[in-house]
């Protein structure tokens, strides 16, 4: 946690994590397009939510194995930390932190859960009619019900959590005087210039993306070839 006056833009935020937050966005937005207002067919629904369980997989590594700032270990804090976090925005001197404040490092893995639960959901879900996940044959009438209607049930939940997350993000640029948004696209953000973080290389992102997606795809081909 930092609490001195900012001195100097520092290299936080590394080019895989803000290509997975970016990414993530609009994936989100035209899966919801497609899933509600039929903008897109189906079938593009499913693919976009087979790339999008690749990109939550991915981060998850990402999160264990990638750049200092990306890491679970380095912006999960209790709930203590979290509630003076909260009421420091409120103050002359808000609490500043090199990454995820720690409000956001819980924002950051409810969200996570909540879109790796939409894609779980989704892979076992069906319309009754003519759209089905890759899974739906490998479980009973009943479960297939239970996880349509969760993948539904989830969608509002996943609804909410974005709108929370916009306006923790506005609070922030209001009382925080921190712009999130500017941070996520450049990479930097003002703080002292002792600070230096251990960046992991774009190869192994790569490596890592391509293993995730190579999961994934392996457990469609599985699902539809086993399952038809």
């Amino acid at each position: 946690m930092i609490n001195e006056t900012p001195a100097t833009h520092s290299k936080i935020w590394d080019l895989p994590t803000r290509i997975f937050h970016w990414l993530l966005v609009v994936l989100i937005v035209l899966q919801y397009l497609s899933g509600e207002f039929e903008l897109l067919s189906m079938q593009w629904h499913f693919w976009l939510g087979y790339t999008t369980l690749a990109l939550i997989v991915f981060r998850v590594l990402w999160g264990f194995f990638g750049s200092q700032s990306a890491r679970f270990s380095s912006f999960v804090r209790g709930p203590i930390a979290a509630a003076r976090y909260a009421a420091s925005l409120f103050s002359k001197n808000p609490q500043r932190s090199v990454g995820h404040n720690p409000l956001g490092g819980w924002s950051v893995l409810l969200m996570l859960l909540c879109v790796l639960a939409q894609a779980v959901t989704g892979l076992f879900s069906s319309d009754d009619v003519s759209e089905a996940g890759p899974l739906v044959e490998h479980v009973s009438a009943a479960t297939v019900r239970w996880m349509t209607h969760l993948h539904h049930l989830n969608q509002n939940i996943l609804l909410l959590l974005i709108a929370v997350h916009i306006v923790a993000v506005l609070l922030h640029w209001l009382l925080g005087r921190e712009n999130l948004i500017a941070a996520m696209l450049s990479g930097r953000k003002k703080l002292p210039a002792a600070v230096r973080l251990r960046f992991v290389g774009n190869s192994i992102a790569l490596l890592l993306f391509a293993i995730s997606a190579a999961a994934v795809i392996a457990l469609v081909l599985w699902g539809n070839r086993t399952g038809g």
